[in-house]
């Protein structure tokens, strides 16, 4: 299913630690509109997905964010390097410690572990890509956010990089939504999925 090139998609090559920011940003790997969650929201919609060319994307963008999972623990691991214990206390980086030690755990920026509820799987055409859709521009605010708060350019680049790929993934969806409109009844396009026509035995799809 995936050729795995052992390379981030950009490169992280942070020179100054920095638990603070690392504290904020990892918001992004277990937040609910980080990246851990993506990923796992769109392959698994997938298998529900009645529309070949939909599933092509929900497939391209959920390895993608998978690569983005990669890049964002890789941030946390570089921000937190070679702490001294004064660092630790100074920054309030001792509550994570105190858990995890300098270990890269989903949490959002406010400490709370990721939660499966973080992950959309309806089952359905529309409501699915329009949580995708939604999705896509609640991390781009995050990653708004984030840039609000840290001046460090070795940090700023790659998640600027990753903002972007969000109106990208946006853009994407949009363009499903228009297909499934394409391949679905005018009349039964809100509210409706193929997949559960009674006229038609429902088969589960494995791709």
């Amino acid at each position: 299913m995936w050729l795995y090139d052992k390379k981030l998609q950009y490169p992280v090559k942070i020179k100054n630690p920095n638990p603070k920011y690392a504290q904020i940003i990892i918001s992004q790997l277990g937040g609910p509109d980080g990246e851990l969650a993506a990923s796992t929201r769109y392959l698994s919609q997938r298998y529900s997905m009645p529309y070949d060319e939909v599933v092509g994307i929900l497939t391209d963008i959920g390895t993608e964010e998978l690569a983005h999972v990669e890049m964002i623990c890789a941030i946390v691991s570089q921000l937190t390097r070679n702490l001294t214990m004064d660092e630790i206390k100074r920054t309030g980086f001792d509550t994570y410690f105190v858990d995890h030690t300098a270990g890269v755990y989903p949490v959002s920026a406010a400490g709370v572990p990721f939660d499966a509820k973080y992950i959309g799987v309806k089952g359905d055409v529309i409501a699915d890509i329009t949580e995708d859709l939604a999705a896509e521009q609640k991390a781009r605010v995050t990653y708004d956010n984030i840039l609000r708060l840290v001046d460090d350019p070795d940090v700023c680049e790659p998640i600027k990089f990753l903002r972007q790929r969000e109106l990208t993934h946006f853009q994407r969806f949009g363009d499903a939504l228009s297909i499934a409109q394409r391949n679905m009844d005018s009349k039964n396009f809100y509210g409706y999925n193929p997949a559960f026509d009674k006229k038609t035995p429902i088969q589960p799809r494995y791709r």
